[in-house]
């Protein structure tokens, strides 16, 4: 099993007065929202007393985190995951990682032979137990097999011993009870260990590389290290084995990489054993949130300004196609889903993914995913014959989560065929782009490429201030190709200043998509075509005024907004 070690030792613990706890000294410094926390959930005080507080002082407590905590160099914060589990983020100013702490309720607490007692009765529940559908079902008759296994009631005596009315439960205090119940619903039915950190809604990214510390991408607070680690490779190799089983997907030696989705979404990827990976086994989940970010908060972000979304807007809405592309982790999948709410509102929309990650808000929304749980023998379903199906189904819209390999050359010939295309794409640059979409294992004819109408490029970068952010590069028109030179021509419409953090609308008054197609199509007259830029200048006004002055920021907000301006005609 993995262990956890936290980055101070029982020897720092202040005088408890166990006698009346809550009027220590420690809990009469804290501030009151944590006093409240306290006052709710005892193990956090607990857990405060053995924080050396005369080295690091007392933690900040947040009842929700603030981007711009972004800016404290070693932060020493607490917050709520859970009811019942808090984060602490531990500074270590030694390294270039700070520290991320679970504060469980059985932190402090050895539940380990309670627990073994436990299983032992559990086993006479297995046929009930594999029986059941949900996790709701299985939680209620682990907490029933507690209540009869477990009691906080002192033994009987007197005359109601000799009656023989002698309760057979093991006696525990009210605090083994409630961690017994906790672990239960963990270890059965959650991740083990790792629920604390899938449950925070603040963390981005898990992952265990090998033998070692498992780390963690935080939204507000980047790389951390938390203090759960693996010894040995066996230990490793245990947990994976259990891990996948949990997700019904086991490894084995025979087939030892694994890609799964949590039930909240979360995509998981697994490698078993040292022949594929020599650190050991390793695993990473992925984690995205049940409401996507919407294009107000990612202006909010600094990922772009109003003026590309409304160029945004306009092109989309008008059906362009649009890839978002950049490296990993750069942010496409977040920007593609903000994209979605300037989709007309009664628009057909059908998704298709390999992992299910996009979060469209129309209700006239189809979501296919690949197959991937076939038996050897078969082969499964692939994003190209999705893309195939989606084709027949007369979609407004066609979303692809990632274009790899031949499913490219589909949706090309789905634009060819007046289909509006989305989809994001792993590349550094529009040349970088063409040259992977031109060849193997993609294969789209060069010919096809200029039904592409505008890339976008995205990418983590070193902002001025010397933190990392996301940021949309450039924004690109693609223009056509020339068969006689064998070359591409593109216009950068739009392209970020990494000087002072701004962007540049280097295509004002020089944009061919907006000027020789979108214009056309709202039934400007060709002489009056520049007339386009002032309906992009409308409409980015029209998203501030609606977000600084009406407070228009959630993703399904902002899409019954914009459905009701165009209605109105005013969008």
């Amino acid at each position: 099993m993995p262990q956890i070690s936290l980055p101070f030792s029982e020897a720092n613990k202040a005088d408890r007065h166990d006698e009346d706890f809550f009027q220590c000294s420690l809990y009469r410094m804290l501030p009151k929202s944590a006093q409240v926390a306290s006052q709710r959930c005892p193990h956090l005080l607990e857990y405060l007393h053995m924080v050396p507080i005369d080295e690091v002082g007392i933690p900040q407590y947040y009842t929700r985190l603030s981007r711009k905590l972004q800016e404290i160099n070693h932060p020493h914060v607490i917050y709520p995951v859970t009811d019942n589990v808090f984060a602490h983020i531990y500074p270590d100013y030694h390294d270039g990682r700070d520290i991320y702490i679970s504060v469980e309720p059985v932190l402090f607490q050895n539940l380990e032979p309670l627990m073994l007692e436990l299983e032992k009765r559990l086993l006479d529940m297995a046929d009930s137990l594999s029986a059941m559908n949900t996790d709701e079902e299985k939680k209620k008759a682990f907490f029933s097999c507690i209540e009869r296994s477990f009691t906080t009631r002192p033994e009987p005596r007197g005359l109601l011993r000799l009656l023989g009315r002698r309760d057979r439960r093991i006696r525990v205090t009210p605090r083994q009870l409630e961690g017994l119940r906790y672990l239960v619903v963990r270890d059965k039915i959650g991740l083990g260990i790792l629920e604390p950190l899938v449950h925070d809604p603040y963390v981005e990214d898990i992952s265990c590389s090998g033998v070692g510390t498992i780390f963690i991408e935080h939204k507000v607070f980047r790389s951390l290290k938390t203090t759960i680690s693996f010894s040995s490779y066996e230990e490793l190799d245990e947990f994976v084995l259990r891990l996948s089983e949990r997700i019904k997907k086991p490894v084995t030696f025979r087939n030892p990489i694994v890609d799964a989705t949590l039930p909240d979404g979360s995509r998981i990827n697994i490698v078993y054993g040292r022949d594929v990976s020599k650190r050991g086994s390793n695993f990473s989940i992925r984690k995205f949130s049940e409401v996507p970010m919407s294009v107000m908060e990612l202006i909010d972000l600094g990922t772009m300004d109003y003026r590309m979304a409304a160029y945004l807007s306009i092109v989309i809405a008008e059906g362009m196609n649009v890839f978002v592309a950049g490296e990993t982790a750069s942010g496409k999948t977040t920007t593609l889903n903000a994209l979605t709410t300037f989709i007309h509102p009664n628009a057909k929309i059908v998704s298709i993914e390999d992992t299910p990650e996009l979060q469209v808000p129309h209700k006239n929304w189809i979501r296919e995913v690949v197959q991937t749980t076939k038996a050897e023998s078969e082969t499964g379903v692939t994003m190209f014959d999705l893309l195939k199906a989606a084709l027949r189904q007369r979609p407004n819209q066609i979303l692809v989560g990632e274009i790899r390999g031949p499913e490219g050359n589909i949706a090309f010939q789905a634009m060819q065929t007046g289909h509006s295309v989305m989809a994001t794409f792993h590349a550094a640059s529009v040349e970088k782009l063409i040259q992977r979409l031109t060849g193997s294992p993609i294969n789209v004819p060069k010919t096809y490429v200029d039904n592409l109408n505008v890339v976008i490029i995205q990418s983590a970068v070193k902002l001025p201030s010397g933190r990392i952010g996301r940021r949309v590069l450039s924004i690109n028109e693609i223009v056509g190709f020339d068969p006689q030179t064998q070359s591409f021509s593109f216009v950068e419409v739009f392209r970020w200043n990494p000087v002072n953090d701004t962007f540049e609308f280097t295509g004002d008054m020089n944009s061919y998509l907006l000027e020789q197609k979108i214009a056309v199509r709202l039934g400007i007259p060709s002489h009056k075509k520049r007339r386009i830029y002032l309906e992009l200048q409308r409409r980015a006004e029209i998203l501030e005024r609606l977000h600084k002055e009406q407070g228009v920021t959630g993703f399904y907000e902002l899409l019954q907004v914009l459905a009701k301006a165009q209605r109105e005609g005013l969008f």
